[in-house]
C-alpha cells in the first residue's frame, strides 16, 4: 500500500521560511516522479514543482522560481520543500503526489497521479 505523509505546514508571516516534507511508504521513491502541488479555496489545484524519476528533471512554476526548491532523498524515500520568501499569495493547502509525469514545460499535472497525500496547510500572513 502505497502512503505519502505531509508536514511542516504552519503559519509564517510573509518573507518567511518553511520546509515541507513528505514520506513515502509503499514504492522505492528513486523509480518515481514525484510532485508538490497546491490549492486554495475557490482555486483549481496547481502543480509548484516537481522531479522526475527518469531523468531527474525538475520544473518549478513561474510562481515559485526562485524562492521554492524541491529536494528528492531517494535513501530516505522522502522529498522536500524549501520555501523562502514566502508571500500571502502561497496561502494554500500543500499536498505531494507520486506516480505521474513532471514535464520540463508545464510541470505537472495533477489528474495524472495516483497517490496523494493528505496535505498541510500553508498559511502566509502579510
Amino acid at each position: 500500500q502505497v502512503q505519502l505523509v505531509e508536514s511542516g505546514g504552519g503559519s509564517v508571516q510573509s518573507g518567511g521560511s518553511l520546509r515541507l516534507s513528505c514520506a513515502v511508504s509503499g514504492i522505492t521513491l528513486r523509480h518515481y516522479t514525484i510532485a508538490w502541488f497546491r490549492q486554495s479555496p475557490g482555486k483549481e489545484r496547481e502543480g509548484v514543482a516537481c522531479t522526475s524519476g527518469v531523468d531527474d528533471d525538475i520544473y518549478y512554476s513561474d510562481s515559485v522560481k526562485g524562492r521554492f526548491n524541491i529536494v528528492r532523498d531517494n535513501a530516505k524515500n522522502a522529498v522536500y520543500l524549501q520555501m523562502d520568501s514566502l508571500k500571502p499569495e502561497d496561502t494554500a493547502v500543500y499536498y505531494c503526489a507520486t506516480d505521474g509525469f513532471c514535464y520540463s514545460d508545464t510541470g505537472a499535472r495533477p489528474s495524472e497521479y495516483d497517490y496523494w497525500g493528505q496535505g498541510t496547510q500553508v498559511t502566509v500572513s502579510s
